[in-house]
């Protein structure tokens, strides 16, 4: 999807906004305020607060979907070594988009029907697709065990990233980290994340219980 700079700058301000009130919460007024327009132009560059919102989530799934994609292509690779490129992918883009991940983890929690449901679940099903091919790959070759269930594992990972980056302050005091600074602890927490996903993603793929 081809964005200009003041429709990705309506987006940025309106994903902070759902972030913040939710999606019901967050007023065409209150958009247009934030991203200091006039109230007509997001009408004018798309129609309804509900298209708006569908903007964003095939803005953020077609950037997600070309990195997974890309990185599914990578021949050189192999299929244990790209699903841990995707590890580290999630998780860096899981930090920098939080207002986004609030925004999915939200409206899954109060909604299953309506157009945020059907956006959410349109996403996960492309997703699950090019994760399922890389599966399909690594067991036509050897390299990971016959019985995989993709959502159930993709559920696991997940998560636990969600949960330990969406709730890290609680993790900062528990693992007495308090005297690190912001960089220092995300930056920990990005890398033990990393590690212990990997190494729960390597024994869902290639042990047999």
């Amino acid at each position: 999807m081809k964005y200009n700079e003041k429709q990705l700058q309506i987006m940025h301000e309106a994903e902070s906004l759902f972030a913040e009130k939710g999606f019901k919460g967050a007023s065409v007024r209150d958009i247009a305020v934030k991203a200091g327009i006039n109230l007509a132009m997001v009408s004018y560059y798309f129609g309804s607060k509900e298209k708006l919102l569908e903007a964003i989530f095939e803005y953020r799934g077609e950037i997600t979907q070309l990195k997974l994609s890309s990185i599914l292509e990578i021949k050189e690779l192999s299929a244990m070594e790209k699903v841990n490129l995707l590890v580290d992918n999630y998780i860096e883009k899981l930090m920098l988009q939080q207002n986004f991940h609030r925004i999915l983890v939200r409206e899954q929690v109060l909604h299953n029907t309506g157009v945020t449901s059907r956006l959410i679940f349109q996403m996960k099903k492309r997703n699950h697709d090019l994760i399922n091919k890389l599966i399909r790959e690594g067991q036509k070759n050897g390299e990971f065990i016959k019985n995989v269930d993709v959502p159930l594992m993709m559920t696991t990972l997940v998560g636990i990233a969600s949960h330990l980056i969406t709730t890290k302050h609680y993790y900062r005091q528990l693992s007495n980290q308090q005297y690190l600074t912001d960089k220092m602890f995300n930056n920990l927490i990005q890398d033990k994340l990393s590690k212990h996903l990997k190494f729960i993603t390597k024994a869902i793929l290639t042990h047999e219980i």
